[in-house]
């Protein structure tokens, strides 16, 4: 009996190049924001061990204690306003980093995105390191773990615009709502892994919490520089080969090959040139649909940062659980948030309504807060999906008539509005939890409920388009 080829490499020989080349991205990228998400994540559960109760964990053996008297916390951060500590920390981060964002789109869209990226891992990972540092220097005061936090959200700003313009450089419409449903899962995956990194070391030294997140993030930077191709110009330039092996999805041709339910169509675009200026930033707002998802994606991000920051905190304090075991729970929600994310890509894309997909999730969102793993699918797929497929469409909008290079910065715009909500949430979670944790619970039903609002205009028009009173515009 004559042998044949070996399956395995069979199935590697099927990929053509630029099957290779997608599939690096895909996977680069995902690896890439895992490292993001998890440098952010260390903060959140350290909190019930940086201001533990004194007086419930107090054992006789612990009277003959002679030291500082600050030994079960962490000052500055024994005081009775610790949650409002706790919430100027969050902010440090969180606005530096919605500022930071509506800036960082525009560098991405005139700086080599890899450079971008190799140096924003980098930075991030030096400033997470830092904030761990403060356990083993002995450090007290706040100003320096306010100047880390701020540094940090800056640095961290580098990642999202760059990511998602990379992805969209590489993949065309066809069902990029599923595509980008399964690759944004890299946003939870990264949060259950810091949550168990930091989990590890959080009750014998909370600076490794942060220390060894911080590694990670520096090292993924260092493969990003080695490893990424952004996009499909840079395999042109020194590829030979003939053009339709390797014709990117969103080049600026004459006649431009568009996926249309899964059939390609061609169709006459204006020519643009290569050298095209990238948009500026009013420019980018006067896109149909940017300022709606925007606004929306405000109130979703506040409720998903508010349990990304203090879910393992309210966890500790309700339940009495130890700091590890809190943060073990609450990745439930980021467990959730990975099958929303899959699930509305995939529902968006059969019905061609990314604002109504992301209105029907929110809508249920809203009275199942209190439930940790059905509310994660609900409030991060919208959150997942305005985020990429909805940044990506609106990025590569028909009204540009063929610029592609609108991405980086519609993206920043999006997730930077979006991120005004999300140091709002902590920031109000910290105002209002000394009240009662059913005001938290009130205050995020509230903004679920703000977030459909907005898209009722769009949710409006794709409504009319499935009922055949106007044209309904396809999406993959």
């Amino acid at each position: 009996m004559k042998s044949s080829l070996a399956p395995g490499i069979r199935f590697i020989t099927s990929f053509s190049r630029d099957g290779w080349y997608r599939s690096s991205i895909l996977f680069l990228t995902f690896l890439f924001y895992t490292a993001y998400h998890l440098s952010r994540k260390p903060i959140s559960i350290v909190k019930s061990e940086l201001h533990r109760n004194c007086v419930e964990v107090i054992r006789p053996a612990d009277l003959n204690i002679t030291n500082n008297q600050t030994w079960c916390d962490w000052a500055p951060f024994d005081q009775e306003n610790y949650q409002t500590l706790f919430g100027a920390l969050d902010n440090c981060f969180l606005v530096a980093y919605a500022i930071g964002m509506f800036i960082s789109g525009m560098f991405g869209e005139r700086l080599p995105l890899r450079y971008y990226l190799s140096f924003g891992m980098l930075m991030s990972g030096l400033f997470t390191c830092l904030f761990g540092l403060g356990f083993y220097w002995n450090i007290h005061s706040l100003a320096y773990y306010a100047f880390v936090q701020v540094m940090n959200g800056l640095m961290q700003t580098t990642g999202w615009p760059a990511v998602v313009a990379c992805v969209g450089n590489w993949f065309g419409k066809g069902k990029r709502g599923f595509i980008m449903g399964v690759w944004n899962s890299h946003t939870s995956v990264g949060n259950i892994l810091g949550s168990l990194i930091a989990g590890v070391f959080v009750s014998s030294a909370w600076g490794m919490s942060f220390i060894v997140p911080g590694l990670i993030i520096a090292s993924t930077g260092i493969i990003c520089f080695f490893f990424l191709v952004e996009s499909q110009s840079l395999v042109h330039q020194t590829n030979t080969q003939s053009s339709h092996e390797t014709e990117p999805l969103l080049q600026n041709l004459s006649h431009a090959d568009r996926t249309v339910n899964g059939t390609i169509a061609t169709e006459s675009v204006e020519v643009v040139e290569e050298h095209a200026e990238a948009i500026s930033f009013i420019g980018a707002l006067r896109i149909p649909g940017v300022v709606e998802f925007s606004l929306c994606l405000l109130f979703a991000k506040l409720v998903s940062y508010t349990f990304l920051y203090w879910l393992p905190l309210y966890i500790s304090n309700i339940a009495h659980f130890e700091a590890k075991e809190a943060g073990d729970l609450s990745t439930l929600f980021d467990v959730g948030g990975i099958v929303g994310g899959i699930l509305a890509g995939l529902v968006s894309d059969y019905t061609g309504g990314r604002a109504t997909t992301c209105c029907v999730m929110l809508l249920f969102a809203a009275p199942m807060v209190s439930m940790l793993l059905v509310c994660g699918g609900l409030v991060n797929g919208p959150y997942a999906l305005i985020t990429t497929a909805v940044s990506a469409d609106l990025g590569t909008h028909e009204s540009l008539r063929g610029n592609s290079r609108a991405l980086s910065t519609v993206t920043a715009i999006i997730d930077g509005t979006g991120s005004i909500g999300a140091a709002l949430g902590p920031l109000l979670a910290g105002v209002i939890s000394p009240t009662g944790w059913n005001n938290v619970f009130y205050m995020l039903i509230s903004a679920d409920i703000l977030a459909c609002l907005f898209l009722a205009r769009l949710v409006f028009k794709e409504a009319q388009g499935w009922c055949g009173q106007g044209v309904p515009r396809v999406r993959g």
